[in-house]
């Protein structure tokens, strides 16, 4: 998902993508902050917050995109058929009710509520939810966040090229009948389409505003939830949520305005909070650790791992798997979360964080009976890099540019990352790149590194919906890990049949993963909040994004 703080101080994510998305999505969470500068007299039955994002929004068009700010608006701006509650459990949104699938699982019928309205007054109809839908598989569309779409029936195929996109187990058979098929059951369908990506779009606003201009501003968005977006132009950098008179549960809601403006370091972000500018914001390195006894710090746990992507192509030094073991065992995690952050992260030693799951079948968290060794071994990582430079053929300099987005704590880890390498492994030389979002998306996306600080922040709460964004060909694997063995892995938990089965491949996956050091995982995200103790009603999810829309202040 992602997106950036790492989206938010990145998070896959992801989160695209960094590491979301929504890097979420860093730790700054991008986009999780908020202000409102007091109510007037003449406002006082008003009610407004104020939002932070790390990174400029710029786009919301949920079938191209996969960024933190996109998703954190979209969390607040609209509905799929399903929505998560305060305790990360779906509940009926769209949709009428919490559907139980039939036919051996694999087919589920939705009925859309009739009171369900767009922003705009359009009626929202199943058909908007297989407009959607097919819209994030069609390769016109230039869609990223296509793997989520795995288990619906035919997806794989459409990915793979072999099928068309109006293909899609997705079907409005009445105007507020949906009917999907799966290929196999899928154990988090539910939680998977309370994602942003799985909302609908209004098919009439969509296409009469043009795909291309959708989603581009406020006046070419239109939406279905709490709020609707204005004063957004495309490039600026706040604008705000207003309450959306059409939205089914409105008296639900007791926000009349929430406000978003872009805050890129920990420190600013302290001082808009002090001076009553801000309701919530994440902080993290200096200004966390010297904040942690604040009667306002709030510790929100997440789903969130912040890693290094590697770029694996052909020709690329790091496509050499000793030179990415070296790389990974010189680089002191603990001294990371320690000296540079100072938040409460900790070291990572999975990519699935802490939390995200429970194994059923040993009744242990995922994350911790996957985990490896963080400890840091120089003698050893300078014996794989010796080796891996000469089956790579490779002497003299070898340059390895490090890139990611243009925030403070980017770069602290950035600097980290660089002394580290560079004072131990001979030859190295780190160049560091910290670029505003486009230009860091637009370097990833053409493979111009070597290393990309970013992060995932979990959509849903299953590890397949970290491992899955790392197989052969992905949008979400910029790194071009690419490896059969692993791929079959998670392809076999995908199809799993039992319990049993599911869980087994999704270690394996795991352990594969760690073993070829396809990726770097640096640490797992605990974000530090200061929130204003007059504001309550927040749901703050472990995997996804926080949900404002029941807030009060």
């Amino acid at each position: 998902m992602k997106t950036t703080q790492w989206l938010n101080e990145s998070g896959g994510i992801i989160l695209k993508q960094f590491r979301g998305l929504i890097a979420g999505t860093t730790v700054l969470i991008a986009g999780l902050v908020l202000a409102g500068c007091g109510k007037s007299s003449t406002q006082s039955s008003k009610q407004s917050i104020s939002l932070m994002q790390t990174s400029d929004l710029t786009s919301l068009d949920n079938t191209n995109q996969a960024t933190m700010p996109e998703f954190n608006t979209l969390t607040n701006i609209s509905e799929g058929l399903y929505r998560l509650n305060d305790k990360d459990q779906p509940v009926a949104a769209m949709a009428t009710q919490v559907e139980k699938p039939t036919n051996n699982g694999t087919k589920y019928t939705f009925h859309i509520r009739k009171t369900a309205k767009w922003s705009n007054g359009d009626p929202v109809t199943a058909a908007d939810f297989e407009y959607s839908w097919k819209r994030s598989l069609n390769p016109a569309n230039n869609p990223v966040y296509t793997y989520v779409f795995s288990g619906i029936k035919n997806a794989d195929a459409i990915i793979a090229g072999k099928k068309s996109y109006k293909t899609l187990g997705i079907k409005a058979t009445a105007k507020r009948t949906l009917t999907i098929t799966l290929d196999h059951p899928m154990a988090y369908f539910n939680k998977l389409v309370a994602m942003p990506v799985f909302m609908p779009q209004d098919k009439t606003f969509v296409q009469k505003v043009g795909v291309k201009k959708y989603g581009t501003n406020a006046a070419n968005t239109v939406s279905n939830g709490a709020f609707k977006i204005s004063g957004w132009t495309g490039t600026n950098s706040s604008y705000k949520l207003v309450k959306n008179n059409y939205y089914w549960d409105k008296k639900a809601i007791k926000l009349d305005q929430i406000n978003y403006q872009t805050v890129k370091d920990a420190n600013t972000a302290h001082n808009l909070f002090t001076s009553g500018k801000l309701d919530d914001v994440t902080i993290s390195g200096v200004t966390a650790k010297n904040l942690q006894g604040n009667k306002n710090l709030k510790r929100v746990p997440k789903a969130w791992t912040y890693y290094l992507q590697l770029n694996q192509r052909n020709g690329q030094p790091l496509a050499n798997q000793k030179l990415r073991e070296a790389l990974s065992l010189v680089i002191n995690k603990r001294q990371l979360v320690n000296q540079v952050l100072a938040d409460g992260s900790t070291a990572a030693s999975s990519f699935v964080s802490p939390g995200t799951a429970t194994d059923p079948t040993t009744g242990k968290d995922f994350s911790a009976e996957t985990s490896t060794s963080t400890a840091r071994n120089v003698t050893r990582a300078k014996q794989l890099w010796a080796q891996g430079l000469k089956e790579a053929g490779i002497s003299g300099t070898v340059k390895l540019s490090i890139i990611g987005d243009d925030q403070d704590v980017t770069r602290n880890v950035a600097q980290f990352v660089q002394s580290q390498v560079q004072e131990n492994l001979k030859g190295a030389k780190v160049d560091i790149n910290n670029l505003p979002d486009k230009g860091f998306q637009d370097r990833k996306t053409t493979g111009k590194f070597a290393m990309s600080q970013w992060y995932w922040l979990a959509d849903f709460a299953d590890p397949i919906n970290y491992l899955g964004i790392l197989t052969s060909g992905n949008a979400m694997n910029p790194g071009h890990y690419s490896d059969k063995v692993y791929d079959s892995y998670v392809d076999k938990a995908k199809s799993a049949t039992t319990t049993a089965a599911y869980w087994s491949n999704l270690r394996h996956a795991e352990a594969r993963l760690q073993s070829q050091a396809g990726i770097i995982p640096l640490y797992y995200v605990k974000e530090s909040h200061l929130v204003n103790d007059k504001l309550t009603g927040v749901a703050y999810h472990m995997a996804g994004f926080a949900d404002y829309t029941r807030a009060s202040k």
